[in-house]
């Protein structure tokens, strides 16, 4: 038994945790759990504990269902207590394995560390920091699919709290989050009613996407708390903006921010430009991964400053990867901000083909055009594609298209992980395409 596992083990003991939720995630991210009591936990760590692959989305086949979480002792914290019973639990994240001890090729977690590591043998280790947006509605507003749902305030772009039906929330949302172990930065209203922001401090790509897993169940039990509901469907009002999940992004070695060039004229370092090429080259393909739902794409071609072209610029809140411009000398502050993710994505997948991506334009020396200076979003199709931009997908079925004929994609994601996911959005947009829309009948029923 390693320091950290007995180290949990002793914290499980002082702090009379009571239940121990193991987590993890599905190929599409939906959050799994298993509760444990802590009389488990030494066995846990030493042979896992089984789980029925073949029940959980695109595991394993029926005659593959074994399969194993592990828990990860580095991932261990203490829950705040929800007020039902005052009973301590803690979570752990687990890595899922196969009976022989080998990685599950279906488990997200496992897809966003082979890009880690692949990070690593080039030197680099990833950072990230995401501006979460999401919205808050009132409880039960959309019971019948009768009606939008109702956000819980009319307020605008960095409102105080004190025009919101629910003041403390986001104050008590970071307590929930700090008291976790995670770092937030900054918090405020959005532009849209009901729409708030949450910026989470940087750290490692595999902590940062067990960050965004925790921040959405810990949002979702203090909106529960408030008597209200939370949701991150990247578009839930067709008059409003949707939810983004904008992900600051850099790469360092050792201590050193490999994306920082003090005598570039954007203080932007070779790798860094080679990095963007990579993400914008691949940026069709990667699409279905961090725009995964029919949803997604109301977003994009409706959203206001939501990307709609495969461009860079610098400060250009069109563009989808954005050069901040403030603190420009300092060093470890250089980052590249990629617009383009929304906030149901996977967040293990979704980083997981940006940096694979980002990867690819480094190692095979990309290079980067030049920056756009237009307001991307105000202009035609053809007006971008004589100016040389490349489109974004605007419906999933594009996106899926365009993922299915990348075998980069396959490579990134894995064969099972890969095949999977294309078979499970395909179904979701032909249900998708099944349906006969309130819109259809009140324009064509009377033709």
């Amino acid at each position: 038994m390693n320091s950290q596992q007995e180290f949990v083990l002793r914290s499980v003991e002082e702090h009379d945790v009571r239940f121990i939720r193991l987590w993890f995630t599905d190929i599409l991210g939906s959050l799994k759990s298993i509760m444990m009591s802590p009389a488990e936990l030494e066995s846990a760590f030493e042979e896992g504990v089984g789980v029925d692959g073949s029940s959980i989305e695109g595991f394993a086949r029926l005659s593959e269902s074994d399969t194993i979480a592990l828990p990860d002792p580095s991932t261990f914290q203490l829950m705040p207590l929800d007020g039902e019973d005052d009973l301590k639990t803690a979570r752990m994240f687990c890595d899922i394995s196969l009976p022989d001890g080998q990685p599950s090729w279906a488990d997200p977690r496992h897809v966003l560390r082979r890009q880690v590591q692949a990070a690593s043998e080039q030197g680099f280790t990833c950072m990230i920091s995401p501006e979460i947006e999401f919205y808050l509605f009132k409880k039960n507003a959309h019971p019948n699919g009768s009606q939008e749902p109702q956000p819980t305030d009319d307020g605008g772009y960095f409102d105080q709290a004190s025009r919101n039906s629910v003041p403390k929330f986001r104050r008590q949302a970071m307590q929930a989050l700090e008291s976790m172990g995670i770092a937030t930065e900054f918090s405020h209203h959005e532009t849209a009613p009901g729409q708030q922001e949450i910026d989470l401090r940087y750290s490692d790509a595999l902590t940062m996407a067990d960050s965004i897993m925790t921040f959405r169940f810990l949002i979702k039990q203090v909106a529960a708390q408030n008597g209200v509901q939370a949701s991150f469907m990247p578009k839930p009002l067709s008059q409003y903006m949707g939810s983004a999940m904008h992900s600051h992004i850099s790469l360092f070695e050792g201590d050193q921010n490999a994306f920082h060039d003090p005598d570039d004229a954007y203080a932007l370092s070779p790798t860094a430009k080679q990095f963007i090429a990579g993400v914008l080259k691949h940026a069709p393909e990667i699409s279905a991964v961090t725009n995964q739902w029919v949803n997604s794409y109301k977003r994009i071609v409706f959203g206001d400053e939501a990307p709609t072209a495969a461009t860079w610029g610098i400060s250009n809140r069109s563009a989808m990867v954005r050069v901040p411009t403030y603190r420009m000398t300092k060093a470890e502050s250089r980052r590249v901000e990629i617009r383009s993710l929304d906030t149901a994505c996977n967040p293990y997948l979704a980083y997981a083909v940006l940096l694979g991506a980002g990867l690819k334009g480094i190692s095979e020396g990309y290079e980067l055009g030049d920056p756009a200076e237009d307001n991307i979003s105000q202009l035609t199709r053809r007006e971008r594609r004589a100016m040389g931009y490349t489109d974004l997908p605007t419906s999933l079925d594009h996106a899926l298209h365009r993922l299915e004929n990348s075998d980069f994609m396959a490579e990134i994601l894995g064969e099972h992980v890969y095949e999977y996911f294309l078979r499970a959005k395909w179904a979701e947009w032909r249900e998708y395409q099944q349906q006969i829309t309130r819109w259809e009948l009140d324009t064509t029923l009377n033709y």
